[in-house]
């Protein structure tokens, strides 16, 4: 939002520097964003009054023209027709560089000296005629810098005003919290009208069928109107802010706009069939064209504004062509109304029209301004393009709308900011917004807002406006009392917390990629057809076809990152993501949610170094990083098992996840055909864990346990089994045993060749035996080594390594 100092100027009186005002607004919630200088570059161009004019003996086309700025005379050859004794013109001297980057010289024309040059509107910048001198008002004085003399010179401040203050979307609105803030009163526009002719109601009508999409239609009407340009006063306050002048009636109602903050727009009234207004909706699959020019399909959830026959605008976005003000208009109708911010703002979203109307209608425009805005958009048509207001006002309002009141108890205001406000102080800061404030008892307050401040609900939002208003800087600063919060000690996000630590540890890094994917990436990691996660949520307005579903897997993300890094030469990878999938409910509006973490590694091990030898991430590393993460979590009888039928994992290099009979995820060499599709090439690894799962299997946190005072006894067993055998089934095996002494099971090696028969592998495990109360004997010992050997043997038919 710009905001033109000078214009602000009109309303409050500003008694600070720029600076201190930008600091001021910005404490006070508006935050400014810069500040520009406008009306720059006028040096040497002064306001000079013509004295005589005569031919040019040696050119029939150009003139010699006398001006003066007070004592000084100047002799200009000037080639304009426009011009007579006694205009104020503006006058460009020896040194002065134009806008448009022409420096003036004094030179010599047909043999006559000129001193300078006579400007036109658009050599100065100020306007689109260039077809002869600028003639200027008579009051301004002579020799005055022309950008002070007309007010150019200006400072314009870019205001980021946040959704819920659409009051502060005009320049009124910044005045008034600027006034609230430096505790003074506001200026409001002197509105004066002089009526004549027929009553409105005698010429026209205003009939809502949709009072919901719009509770309030305002019309005005101005006869024999004169369409041309805009004085040079409005042209001026208008580029400041950004807007381009179009002619003096379509200038006013933004002039308006940018001043009340309420959206206008003008009719041709002669070219409105039947002479009547009708606010209804849209039919489906009807058509309009708008100002632009485009053709525009509209559904039932549109508003529109129509004549008697036919659509003549989009309700609060944009005006049609078949009523626009052109210069043969002589008769304006006006509108101000309110609309349904919701309705208005869907209907703009959908056409893709976002204009300054729709920008303020969509987060609500006061509705009790209506009338003001109507008036002091038929003043400025009256004063700038002449005309007739018609007598009397249309106000349709079929349910008028009333602020309601809000309880505020003035001890919570100080508990709350902690800070002391007495209860007269809260009260002036809030009379200072303009809220009515009545007092219902020793510490309870009655606060109305205006109609303009759809943002004031609650109580919190009044003790807020006077935390604003009294100033945040002067509540003290306090430690926070109270023990830490929930969330701190909240076990998933502890959780959470630890298994990331994990990954980071083992040199991951944390991916977030989006939620929404399509269809077709299913495809790519070769899901069945028939699995829970093919049965996608559908988005009802995607973006693009490529994200128009919620995922269901997080791996054609980190697939899809992986593809990305390898394009840019990011060769050695380990990513993980620890994120939502959703299921969609058969009946059910809204899907099931659970958490899920993926991690994906590829390339080498570690970055190349001098010391070490380089190798390639394998099965085992991610095998090693998943087994960290059971044991971070606590997560008891976690286990491997060979898996053959997971779709985007190698057969033969996949593994489940198992703890008990329940599947945690799955972990494995992903498919060469799914790597393909991604343009993926060489190996990459992943894992996939229901994380929710994992939380409910996860163990309290480690406890200490005392050394133990009595030495272990280790025993070592080597064994002849079948290849196809998963080592993890044997120590599965020796723990199904439930022996007391047994404390610790590791295996330490696997060998297959000579003298192993063909189709064995010997296996090597350390058994650790261990008591807490005393030494064992070896007799203890070799006891329970004897049951072990013997169930393998009766399980697995092993055999004794020599």
């Amino acid at each position: 939002m710009k905001v033109s100092l000078s214009w602000l100027r009109d309303y409050v009186d500003i008694q600070m520097g720029v600076k201190e005002l930008i600091e001021l607004l910005t404490m006070g919630g508006l935050e400014v964003e810069q500040a520009v200088s406008a009306g720059e570059g006028f040096e040497k161009i002064v306001v000079a009054e013509i004295d005589s004019i005569r031919a040019h003996p040696n050119a029939d086309r150009l003139s010699l023209v006398q001006v003066r700025t007070g004592r000084e005379r100047f002799s200009i050859v000037c080639g304009a027709t426009n011009i007579s004794e006694g205009q104020k013109v503006p006058l460009a001297l020896v040194g002065a560089r134009l806008p448009n980057g022409l420096e003036i010289k004094r030179s010599r024309i047909r043999g006559e000296t000129s001193e300078g040059m006579l400007c036109s509107e658009a050599e100065l910048g100020l306007g689109s005629d260039a077809t002869g001198i600028m003639i200027l008002p008579s009051d301004l004085p002579l020799g005055a810098d022309l950008g002070e003399a007309l007010g150019l010179k200006d400072t314009v401040l870019d205001i980021s005003v946040t959704p819920n203050r659409p009051d502060c979307l005009c320049i009124i609105g910044v005045a008034r919290e600027i006034a609230a803030l430096t505790h003074q009163r506001m200026r409001y526009p002197h509105l004066r009208l002089t009526e004549e002719g027929q009553e409105i109601h005698q010429k026209t009508s205003v009939t809502i069928l949709d009072p919901d999409l719009c509770p309030r239609y305002v019309a005005r009407m101005v006869e024999g109107v004169k369409i041309g340009p805009s004085p040079l006063w409005m042209k001026n306050r208008l580029e400041k802010v950004g807007i381009r002048s179009i002619n003096n009636v379509v200038d006013v109602t933004n002039f308006v706009m940018m001043e009340y903050g309420q959206p206008l727009h003008a009719f041709d009234f002669n070219l409105l069939e039947e002479g009547r207004i009708v606010v209804r909706r849209a039919q489906k699959g009807e058509v309009f064209v708008t100002l632009d020019g485009v053709k525009r399909i509209l559904d039932e959830e549109m508003l529109m504004i129509c004549d008697g026959v036919k659509p003549v605008a989009i309700a609060g976005v944009m005006g049609g062509l078949n009523s626009e003000i052109k210069e043969e208009t002589q008769t304006v109708l006006l509108e101000s109304a309110y609309f349904n911010p919701i309705g208005n703002r869907r209907t703009s979203k959908r056409l893709g029209l976002e204009t300054e109307a729709a920008y303020r209608f969509g987060r609500g425009v006061d509705y009790g301004g209506c009338v003001s805005a109507a008036n002091r958009a038929a003043q400025l048509i009256q004063e700038v393009a002449g005309g007739r207001v018609v007598e009397g006002v249309i106000d349709a309002y079929p349910s008028p709308l009333q602020p309601i009141p809000i309880r505020l108890s003035v001890r919570k205001v100080s508990q709350i900011l902690g800070t002391e406000i007495s209860g007269e102080e809260i009260k002036t800061y809030l009379r200072d917004l303009e809220l009515n404030v009545r007092d219902e008892g020793e510490d309870i307050l009655s606060v109305t807002p205006p109609s303009f401040r759809g943002d004031l609900e609650r109580e919190i939002d009044l003790i807020e406006e006077v935390a604003r208003i009294h100033g945040y800087e002067k509540v003290p600063l306090t430690l926070p009392k109270g023990p830490p919060s929930s969330e701190e000690r909240n076990r998933v996000f502890l959780l959470e917390r630890k298994a990331m630590e994990v990954l980071v540890h083992h040199g991951y890094h944390e991916v977030i990629t989006y939620s929404f994917t399509s269809p077709a990436c299913l495809d790519s990691v070769g899901l069945n057809s028939d699995g829970e996660r093919r049965r996608h949520l559908r988005i009802l307005n995607p973006l693009t076809e490529e994200m128009s579903v919620m995922r269901t897997s997080l791996i054609p993300g980190l697939l899809e990152t992986a593809r990305y890094n390898l394009s840019r030469k990011n060769q050695n990878l380990r990513i993980f993501e620890l994120k939502k999938v959703f299921f969609p409910v058969e009946g059910e509006r809204l899907p099931r949610e659970v958490k899920y973490l993926a991690g994906l590694g590829m390339g080498l091990s570690r970055d190349p170094h001098w010391a070490f030898s380089q190798r390639a991430i394998d099965f085992y590393d991610v095998k090693g990083c998943v087994e960290d993460l059971l044991e971070a979590l606590r997560i008891k009888d976690g286990r491997f098992e060979r898996a053959e039928d997971v779709p985007y994992l190698h057969p033969g290099k996949a593994s489940r996840i198992r703890c008990g009979k329940e599947v945690l995820g799955v972990l494995g060499e992903v498919h060469p055909q799914v790597l393909g599709r991604y343009e993926i090439h060489g190996k990459a690894y992943l894992f996939e864990i229901d994380f929710e799962r994992m939380v409910k299997r996860a163990g309290e946190e480690k406890r200490f346990r005392p050394l133990p005072r009595f030495p272990a006894v280790y025993r070592d067993l080597s064994l002849v089994v079948d290849e196809s055998l998963e080592v993890e089934k044997v120590a599965e095996a020796i723990w199904s045993l439930h022996l007391p002494f047994i404390d610790e099971v590791n295996l330490f090696d696997v060998y297959q060749g000579t003298p192993i028969p063909e189709g064995k592998k010997g296996v090597s495990y350390r058994i650790r035996y261990q008591a807490n109360d005393r030494t064992l004997t070896d007799e203890e010992v070799n006891r329970d080594h004897e049951k072990v050997i013997s169930r393998l043997r009766e399980i697995f038919q092993v055999e004794l390594r020599q």
